[in-house]
Parts: C-alpha cells; sequence; structure tokens
C-alpha cells in the first residue's frame, strides 16, 4: 500500500435523500447540528461549537468542513451532489488505515452514529426535533454484550432495510427497520418511538471495564412528556441491574 494511499481514507459515507443545500445548513446552523450531532447533554452546545466553528477549517463553496488535527491525523465531511441527493463521506487525512474488525475506535465508531442521526434526521423528519437517552458504562461479572443482552445479535445477519421485531428492553415490543451496522454497532429504526433510532454499541474487555460494556442512544421523535419519561426510566432501570452508569 502506498504513502499516498495511507494518508486519505473513507471512514463513512451515506447518501441523504436531500440537496446539498439542506445537508450543508445541518452541518453548519447550531441548533441542527444540535438534533443530530452527539446527544441531549448540558455541554453539547459548547462542543459542537469547539469542534465545527471554533477549530474547523470551512470552505462554503466547495461545502468541506476539515476538523482540528489530532495524534497526527485530522477527519473532514465532505458533500457531494447526487441527482437531488447528497452523499457525505466523512474522510481521515493522515495515519495508517484503520481496521474496523479488530481494534475498537471512540472517534471513527462516534462519526457512524452521528452521520446515521442526520441521515434519519433529514430523511425522515426534516425540522422535527429530538429527544435522545443515552447509557453507557462497563458491565457487570457475567453480563454479555449489550446486543446480546438485548436479544440483538441475530439481527446483525439480516441486511440494512430489512423488517425486525423485538422486547426493548425486554417485555415492551417494538418494530422497525435496520438502519445501518458496523462490527461494533448496530442501528436500529423504531416506530415506537416517533420513527426513532436505536444505536447499541459493544466494546470489549479494557482498563475501565474488565468484563467488557458498551453504551445505547436512543433517539426520539414526537413523543409526549410522560411516554418519554417512562422510555428513560425503563432503560436506565434495565441499564443499572447490568451495567455501570457513566455518562
Amino acid at each position: 500500500m502506498t504513502k499516498e494511499t495511507q494518508s486519505k481514507q473513507v471512514l463513512v459515507e451515506v447518501t441523504i435523500s436531500a440537496p446539498v443545500a439542506t445537508v450543508w445548513r445541518a452541518l453548519r446552523e447550531p441548533m441542527q447540528l444540535a438534533n443530530w450531532f452527539g446527544w441531549d447533554a448540558p455541554g453539547l452546545a459548547d462542543e459542537i461549537d469547539y469542534i465545527f466553528h471554533s477549530h474547523a477549517t470551512v470552505d462554503e463553496a466547495a461545502h468541506t468542513i476539515q476538523f482540528e488535527p489530532w495524534e497526527g491525523v485530522s477527519d473532514s465531511f465532505e458533500l457531494i451532489e447526487h441527482g437531488g441527493a447528497t452523499v457525505l463521506r466523512v474522510v481521515r487525512h493522515g495515519g495508517l488505515p484503520i481496521d474496523w474488525k479488530d481494534t475498537y475506535h471512540d472517534i471513527n465508531e462516534g462519526w457512524v452514529t452521528f452521520v446515521q442521526q442526520l441521515r434519519l434526521l433529514l430523511d425522515r423528519h426534516p425540522g422535527n426535533k429530538r429527544r435522545t437517552i443515552y447509557l453507557s458504562g462497563a458491565a457487570a461479572p457475567g453480563v454479555p454484550k449489550v446486543s446480546s443482552a438485548l436479544g440483538l445479535r441475530i439481527l446483525r445477519n439480516k441486511p440494512d432495510g430489512s423488517e425486525f421485531a423485538a422486547e426493548l428492553p425486554p417485555g415492551v415490543a417494538v418494530t422497525g427497520t435496520i438502519w445501518h451496522r458496523t462490527h461494533f454497532q448496530l442501528g436500529l429504526g423504531v416506530r415506537q418511538w416517533g420513527d426513532g433510532l436505536l444505536v447499541v454499541t459493544d466494546k470489549g474487555p479494557g482498563e475501565k471495564r474488565p468484563h467488557g460494556g458498551g453504551s445505547v442512544l436512543i433517539t426520539t421523535f414526537g413523543l409526549d412528556d410522560g411516554a418519554f419519561a417512562a422510555l428513560e426510566a425503563r432503560w436506565s432501570g434495565w441499564w443499572a441491574e447490568r451495567y455501570s452508569e457513566t455518562k
């Protein structure tokens, strides 16, 4: 593999059913960014400003955003018009090619999750506001990976767009479609959450998680306060019985 090939790698590529100008606004306007990047948290606005504005180089004409370098590499967003839709690429500049199967990387997996949340927003919920639930932590002894604990491992064998039915957490029936996957995460579109999204991420053993662990990120649309509070309480209780909760 040549040095030139090593210097640039497409981490994520998705096609969004919206014109470039619409996607570009979602990458630049703070209120829109807060509706797909990360999850609801007190410091989200400051994080967005740091990553997308004060520490990024923006080319409005080319529709590219180059993010601040770290450890010898830098990532960028690139938009390409494609028949009225938009191809969005997250590109890694510098460093060695990434092995997606053997090594978990928070930043790489995070880009996948966030870009898929952007696709969900613009494809299914343009102009709508999300609410999210995020749980992350280490597994207790004897507790399996998150996807296994939820009984979702079998869904990894089904293609994107396939229908599924499951109990999340066990006892509550949901239906939807398989939205995306990597070796470490699985995204499911869930009708009962206002055509929302569940992203389940598995993490292997490490210094802070000797028995492994992972996270769940739930994106909802249109749930009233009571329904959202009940969903949050149910998931938080399920999580606390199996994993430490760290945010």
